[in-house]
């Protein structure tokens, strides 16, 4: 029998209590953007940072579509995706909650240690730990920690056991300790051994490129993804080699492409998937 109707009864349940709800596919992933909204054609971001201005009725921007409209979950197209979906998700912070999802045992054991106890719901692997409050959302704030509140979503495993608490100042420091940007070593551009004075040391010179490459990543109108990948590529191959580039550069490129909603992930991976094509 199929779980299309439990998982719709259940997606009802918690969008009657305000909860944002949305269906999952196979690998917990989001259903994508429809031909109408791909490559940001409609205005919103398939990167699923926000919706923008895209009315699409199909469950297209992950947390950003998440919805307690009971006529939209249970109506064409939504119908057509709960019949594929796996399970529940939910925007944890759209209902004022924040998820400090812990992968294994051993984060959970420091969760135990260090933070204050609060609802708890079994995973797969470690536990969800719910507090009342919402936060930004980060990942990786220590190993096997990330955090789950606003422009996020969290799959819905049961209520939990547990009162739920106001979410703690040591769950916030979690978030303020991450750094703002992921910059390679020095040294992983370093000048190869006899590669002679840079040329490009010159200060209009790198000035210039480094500018350049900010305006065409804040420029992108669509496939923000593919534009920073091109243009960290392009700075590579071009400054790469020599060691003229400084943390203060590559500082800047992120914080370039993570004003168009990239995230430290996304920049940090493109980055290094450059380097590695180049070699360096």
């Amino acid at each position: 029998m199929s779980t299309t109707p439990h998982l719709l009864s259940v997606a009802l349940t918690l969008a009657a209590t305000g909860v944002p709800v949305l269906p999952l596919r196979a690998g917990k992933a989001p259903f994508g953007n429809c031909h109408r909204c791909a490559q940001n054609a409609c205005g919103g971001r398939p990167n699923m940072k926000s919706a923008g201005p895209c009315r699409c009725p199909r469950v297209c921007h992950a947390w950003a579509a998440a919805t307690t409209d009971l006529a939209v979950l249970i109506s064409p197209p939504w119908s057509a995706a709960w019949r594929r979906a796996v399970t529940v998700a939910y925007h944890p912070g759209a209902a004022g909650l924040t998820v400090v999802d812990l992968d294994n045992a051993a984060a959970v054991a420091w969760a135990r240690e260090t933070l204050p106890a609060t609802r708890a719901v079994e995973t797969t692997r470690g536990e969800h730990w719910i507090y009342r409050g919402a936060m930004s959302s980060h990942n990786a704030v220590r190993p096997g920690v990330d955090l789950k509140s606003t422009m996020a979503y969290a799959r819905w495993l049961g209520p939990g056991t547990g009162a739920m608490t106001a979410l703690p100042d040591t769950v916030r420091a979690l978030a303020a300790k991450k750094p703002p940007t992921a910059r390679p070593a020095p040294q992983a551009i370093a000048a190869p051994a006899g590669a002679g004075e840079c040329r490009h040391r010159t200060p209009a010179y790198l000035e210039r490129g480094i500018a350049m490459a900010e305006h065409r990543i804040t420029g992108a109108r669509s496939a923000v993804h593919a534009t920073v990948y091109r243009t960290f590529l392009a700075v590579l191959s071009t400054h790469g080699r020599c060691g003229c580039l400084t943390d203060a550069h590559v500082t800047r490129l992120f914080t370039a492409a993570q004003a168009k909603g990239e995230s430290l992930r996304h920049c940090t991976d493109a980055w290094t998937n450059a380097l590695i094509t180049l070699g360096l």
